[in-house]
This record gives structure tokens, C-alpha cells and sequence, in this order.
């Protein structure tokens, strides 16, 4: 595969070795519903060809094979959902105002089509952390990494006096943390958003 560096198109060769162009972020995001939806164990070659229009010969030259596949899938859905999280926390002021942005965001993608989607993290780590040392290492990682901007947040609450100094920000955030990946599993169920955002406004009262 030859990469270009001002941009995320990749070039592949057709069977008829003609260059294909195809936008490495797009193939990736339309891989993401076939193993959320199938697991990894679930989806086949054929299945990531057909969802990522792509021909299997493709794939294999682009990745290797469904494990250099959904690493690559997990790396893009990690870093799209951080971004979207960075862009919704950066609009709240204060401390608290941020946890209830970061719960809310995660309400959001927990209802409807994108809550029956559910998260990769959240999958893997109940499918392949036991049995993939590196796939579990990158699942641990994003928790840990959601788990340590919970307790920044709460921090920040309790010094901006948003939330009360007696609250343990280690281990609310490790609760809430717990909460937010209980969205995603329990989103997977055909929840609504109101009944989301229900859940939201109770754990706001732990920060009380």
C-alpha cells in the first residue's frame, strides 16, 4: 500500500492492476458497524469487504487481515470519540458543568440506531481482552484514559467549587466511568434518549 502524506488516501491495486484510490478514514468508518454489530469473533472477510465496499484482495493488501482490520477500526473510533468529546467539553465552564457534558454525550450515543451500534471499546473488552494481549492493552488504555479525565473533571469541580470537597474523586470517577460504559452495554437494548438522559440526571446528585 503507498500512502500519501498530505492526505489520508490510499492507493491499491484493482485485480485488473489499475490504482485505486479509496479515503483510508471512510473504509474504516464503515467497518465499524460490521464488528459492533457482528463482534470481531462474528465477522468474516467477506463480511468487512461487503460493509467497507471493498474487494477482500483489497483488505488484505491494505491491512493483512480482520485482526490489522479492527486495530485500525478501534484507533479510529477512539480517536473520533475523543474528539467529539474534547469539542462538547470545551463549551462547559465549570467542573461539574463538564461531568454532566461528558454524561450527557455518552447519553447521546446510547439511544436509537448509534446506541444499538454500541462501542468497540466496551466490546472488546468483554470479547478479546482475555485472548488478544494487544487488543486488551488498547481497551484498557481507553478506559484508563476515560477514566483519568472523569477524575480531572471532578478535580476541577472541587476547586472551582462546582462540586463539594468531600466528594472522593478517584473513586466517583472510577464510578462514573463504570456508568458511562453501562450506557453503551445498555444502549445496545433499544433505550430512548429520554430515559438516557434520566440516568444522567441521577448521577449528577452523587456530585452533590
Amino acid at each position: 500500500m503507498k500512502t500519501e502524506t498530505a492526505s489520508s488516501h490510499a492507493k491499491l491495486s484493482t485485480p485488473r492492476g489499475r490504482p485505486r484510490e479509496f479515503d483510508m478514514d471512510e473504509i474504516l468508518d464503515k467497518a465499524i458497524p460490521v464488528f459492533c454489530s457482528r463482534g470481531y469473533h462474528g465477522t468474516s472477510i467477506n463480511d468487512l469487504a461487503e460493509g467497507m465496499q471493498l474487494t477482500v484482495g483489497s483488505i488484505y493488501k491494505a491491512f493483512k487481515d480482520k485482526r490489522g482490520v479492527f486495530l485500525a477500526v478501534l484507533d479510529r473510533q477512539s480517536s473520533q470519540r475523543g474528539a467529539e468529546l474534547a469539542q462538547v467539553l470545551a463549551a462547559a465552564q465549570s467542573g461539574r458543568d463538564k461531568v454532566q457534558a461528558a454524561l450527557v454525550f455518552y447519553a447521546e450515543l446510547s439511544h436509537g440506531s448509534r446506541g444499538r451500534e454500541g462501542c468497540l471499546v466496551v466490546s472488546t473488552a468483554v470479547e478479546l481482552a482475555a485472548l488478544d494481549a494487544e487488543i486488551g492493552a488498547r481497551a484498557a488504555l481507553a478506559m484508563q484514559g476515560r477514566e483519568a479525565l472523569l477524575n480531572q473533571l471532578i478535580r476541577q469541580g472541587k476547586g472551582d467549587g462546582s462540586i463539594p470537597p468531600h466528594i472522593d474523586s478517584a473513586a466517583t470517577g472510577r464510578l462514573l466511568l463504570c456508568l458511562l460504559q453501562g450506557l453503551r452495554v445498555v444502549g445496545k437494548t433499544g433505550k430512548t434518549r429520554k430515559e438516557m438522559l434520566a440516568v444522567v440526571d441521577a448521577a449528577m446528585k452523587i456530585l452533590s
